[in-house]
């Protein structure tokens, strides 16, 4: 093994190797992006917010890839695999089906309904302005909570167990960074930085998975060496076992009762959250509007849905590959040595990634990976940026400003990104409190405890047409309480450290968080159902070209809130009367 004291020092300060990839990269990439940007056409709303629709699907696919896959995967789905196997891989294989649910159900809908954002295609869908405006805040909300936080925090482990650079320097840095593709460039930068650092991504990460499978001996080295991988000076004075691998490490699918990832929640509960993230999310379904057309968004979500196949052996067993060879670090147990080695009394197996780059890269690929995680953090932040300002703009900003002009639209964006720039900044701190065990399993149960509503909402106003908005609101409101509620009992018990006694209560933890997000969803779309039909339904004119059914139909459309704005106005039969 490399002597990870004297590597320290020179990693701290940086080999003349490492640096070079570092400013080749940054230049690479503000080259590709500046020069996208000026290729663009950033004065419409349509060539800034959707790149003018005229996207190609290797494109659109590799952006797919890169706005899902960022820092968070990289820390998180290598410390899950760390910490119980390939059993993580499952959230990343699932989404192949859900990528192609995408690309033939939600996205012809999306078309058809000509639309810019997820919010805009509810009010077009149901009329009025509380569920477009409720889902428009939720959405930044989550973006800067969940999707923001765990990328900086990723990034933050990263840059701290490899270079000891100032933290917030660096932070801060990565995110103006970021922020100014979105700013300058609109989508067109975005996605095509994306490919870029879909490219860098793979071959970095490849490189790092091909030099750990040389060191522990192979693939059947991993599968016999894994579960041996123990911490032994805690495990075997304490006569603990909370330190263990599983003995089902290599099971993608387990027991009903498995606490890590159940059958069950697999393949149901995990497929909810999905489909939010995949087929509701702003973020992601901006990247299929932009295509050329529906071949190029059906050919990049096949694209995209190959791609998903990699994280397994990329990142998942270069995590369990870190524990083989680390596992008095990666495996640690010991609450005490824990928070000395990551600041995390509960484990340290979310190190696993950055602590396998320093033990196996040679001086200028450590500048590689290093450049490979900058590139998922920026691919990610630069993502969220761009949709974020898009919602804002167009759900929040033109209802506040009714007569907007399209410039004053592109200067409201590009501050909006500048405003979250500054809260993810100052959420830094928040971040680094919240540390835990397994990153990946933090973000999926936030998902699960506030996505299935949302989830419930889209496919019964895309599938079922007798939804209405009465309905549709009930089923957020009931989810959003109970869901929020959930969030917050369970945040407030915690998860006990290795050794410490659990005093949660039964049903706090023998409900997975897969299960709740079943759970929810069925509330959710059993609310809907109940209120819709004791309301009065849509008319049919308002729903041509708005539901699965319809999405052919060339039946002129009535938009339900001119209804609603004529039956508002005063009858001039009645004026005249009362005159």
């Amino acid at each position: 093994m490399v002597n990870m004291d004297d590597e320290q020092t020179a990693i701290g300060s940086l080999e003349w190797g490492d640096v070079v990839v570092l400013v080749a990269y940054f230049l690479v990439v503000l080259s590709v992006g500046l020069a996208a940007s000026k290729l663009s056409n950033r004065t419409t709303r349509g060539g800034y917010f959707l790149a003018g629709r005229s996207v190609h699907w290797i494109l659109i696919g590799a952006s797919l890839f890169s706005s899902n896959v960022g820092s968070g995967h990289f820390v998180g789905l290598a410390g899950s695999g760390a910490a119980t196997g390939i059993g993580v891989a499952a959230f990343e294989l699932n989404a192949i089906f859900v990528l192609l649910i995408l690309g033939w159900l939600f996205v012809p809908v999306y078309v058809s309904a000509g639309v810019y954002t997820m919010p805009e295609y509810l009010r077009k869908r149901f009329g009025g302005q509380r569920i477009r405006v409720y889902l428009s805040v939720l959405a930044i909300i989550l973006s800067i909570f969940t999707k923001i936080s765990a990328d900086l925090y990723a990034g933050a482990i990263f840059i701290e167990q490899s270079l000891g650079w100032n933290l917030y320097v660096s932070i801060i840095s990565l995110v103006l960074l970021s922020a100014l593709f979105s700013i300058l460039g609109g989508l067109t930068a975005v996605i095509w930085t994306d490919t870029l650092q879909t490219v860098i991504m793979l071959l970095g990460s490849f490189t790092l998975m091909i030099l750990g499978f040389q060191r522990v001996g192979g693939y059947q080295a991993v599968v016999f060496e894994f579960n041996d991988a123990i911490d032994y000076s805690w495990i075997m004075s304490n006569q603990m076992t909370c330190g263990v691998p599983p003995k089902n490490a290599m099971h993608l699918f387990r027991p009903l009762d498995d606490p890590d990832l159940p059958w069950l929640g697999v393949i149901f509960g995990l497929t909810v959250s999905a489909v939010w993230y995949w087929c509701t999310d702003q973020v992601i379904v901006q990247r299929t509007l932009a295509a050329r057309n529906m071949h190029h968004v059906k050919a990049g979500c096949v694209f995209a849905g190959l791609l998903k196949i990699l994280p397994m052996f990329i990142l998942v067993m270069p995590g369990m590959i870190a524990r083989i060879l680390l596992p008095n670090e990666v495996g640690c147990s010991d609450p005490d040595i824990c928070e000395k080695l990551c600041g995390s009394r509960t484990g340290c197996s979310n190190i696993a990634y950055p602590r396998l780059v320093l033990e196996l890269m040679p001086n200028g690929l450590r500048g590689l990976m290093l450049a490979v995680m900058i590139a998922a953090l920026m691919s990610s932040l630069t993502s969220i940026f761009n949709s974020s300002a898009t919602i804002f703009t167009i759900d929040i900003w033109t209802r506040i400003h009714a007569n907007a002009s399209e410039v004053e639209e592109m200067v409201a964006g590009r501050l909006f990104v500048l405003v979250l720039v500054v809260v993810s900044v100052l959420w830094v701190p928040v971040i680094q409190a919240n540390t835990g065990s397994q990153l990946f399993n933090y973000i999926q149960s936030v998902t699960s405890y506030l996505s299935p509503p949302v989830c419930a909402v889209y496919v019964l106003a895309i599938f079922w047409p007798r939804t209405n908005e009465k309905g549709a609101f009930a089923g957020l409101m009931v989810g959003l309480v109970v869901g929020a509620s959930w969030f917050v009992v369970t945040l407030a018990y915690g998860v006990p450290s290795c050794g410490e006694e659990d005093t949660r209560p039964a049903i706090v933890t023998s409900l997975h968080y897969l299960y709740f997000g079943m759970l929810l969803f069925g509330i959710s779309v059993i609310v809907i159902v109940v209120v819709s039909l004791l309301t009065k339904p849509i008319e049919e004119k308002h729903l041509y070209r708005l539901t699965f059914w319809t999405r052919y139909s060339d039946e002129p459309r009535e938009d339900i809130d001119d209804m609603e704005a004529r039956n508002k106005e005063p009858r001039e039969d009645i004026d005249d009367m009362d005159r």
